[in-house]
């Protein structure tokens, strides 16, 4: 099962909390949802210079099997702004050809352009978009995730309505 692999979850740093529900679903007993969470390598200090933080996000992103984009406004602003942290994520997420799953942060199930970094949509890159749920996420990083190489799309999709109602979501 491929979110058993290391995960690397992207994000605007206004964000943030949505990434910390993350990690306590993982804690949590009473819901299925793990992941082997990428940032817990190559830790860096808010006193790092960027250059070395951009080098940690790129040691932590070439041991990553997997993208979780977490999809806001803030995302697509900042993973397009050339400049921020994002957008250097997103820029290596396209030279490392990884799946990345978009959880939609406004629980919307369908692929929301508003939420995805232009240079993710100028490259016709293949994504996959979904609800900001533990169930559909896992499925994602299951199944859409581990068939990502051997897949010829490109673009963006999004699960139909019956793979929501398969998880009784």
């Amino acid at each position: 099962m491929s979110y058993r692999n290391k995960t690397y979850v992207a994000f605007a740093s206004e964000d943030i909390r949505s990434y910390r529900l993350m990690e306590a679903w993982r804690e949590n007993k009473n819901i299925d949802f793990n992941f082997y969470d990428a940032h817990d390598l190559y830790i860096s200090r808010d006193t790092s210079s960027r250059e070395t933080i951009k080098r940690n996000l790129r040691e932590r992103m070439k041991n990553a099997k997997q993208f979780v984009l977490l999809g806001s406004a803030n995302a697509k602003r900042k993973g397009g702004d050339g400049y921020s942290f994002l957008a250097y994520e997103i820029e290596a997420i396209v030279n490392l050809d990884l799946p990345v799953v978009i959880a939609n942060l406004d629980g919307g199930r369908t692929v929301n352009r508003n939420f995805i970094p232009k240079p993710l949509l100028d490259v016709d890159y293949y994504t996959m978009s979904v609800s900001f749920q533990p169930a559909i996420i896992k499925y994602a990083l299951d199944n859409y995730a581990e068939a990502y190489a051997r897949s010829s799309n490109t673009g963006c999709y999004q699960y139909k309505p019956s793979v929501y109602e398969q998880l009784s979501l």
